[in-house]
């Protein structure tokens, strides 16, 4: 069966089954901005201790370029800026979700490279990140526009 599974009277009423109103997915996507959040305050007290040197971390890690304060400087600054995104998708900015998405894209690729420094946490905060990118994308903000067009065509036809 290829088909999903349709009530008996949705058909009529031009709802499926998996076609959830909107605010049903909200709960996912205030899910990811609590995560981003935490990645964020992560980010920002880690980029704090890397700045400072703090004995927290591997002290012969090596870089392709730069040093130990060097990366603790681009996570802060990726932290605020997560924060920001995390504050932007519980307001319901239209952007804000693509924007933590990007925010999260970004802290994936820099907690990969921040690894010498703390595998654990970098591991760590790479999964989080993974998790609110899933989350962000899960959520269909195409729903509304599919219903739209569906309820012009029935107006149309």
């Amino acid at each position: 069966m290829s088909a999903p599974y349709v009530p008996l009277g949705e058909e009529e009423r031009g709802q499926l089954a998996y076609d959830y109103d909107d605010e049903r997915g909200q709960g996912l996507v205030t899910f990811a901005g609590i995560l981003l959040l935490i990645a964020a305050a992560l980010n920002i007290l880690f980029g704090i201790a890397a700045i400072d040197k703090a004995n927290v971390f591997v002290n012969d890690a090596r870089y392709v370029f730069g040093d130990l304060s060097l990366w603790g400087w681009f996570v802060l600054a990726l932290g605020v800026v997560q924060g920001v995104a995390a504050f932007a998708i519980w307001r319901g900015v239209p952007w804000a979700r693509w924007f933590g998405v990007a925010c999260a894209a970004c802290n994936a690729m820099l907690q990969a490279l921040w690894i010498p420094a703390y595998p654990i946490l970098a591991m760590t905060i790479l999964t989080l990140d993974v998790i609110i990118i899933w989350g962000l994308c899960a959520y269909g903000g195409r729903r509304r526009t599919v219903r739209e067009t569906r309820a012009r065509a029935r107006a149309a036809g």
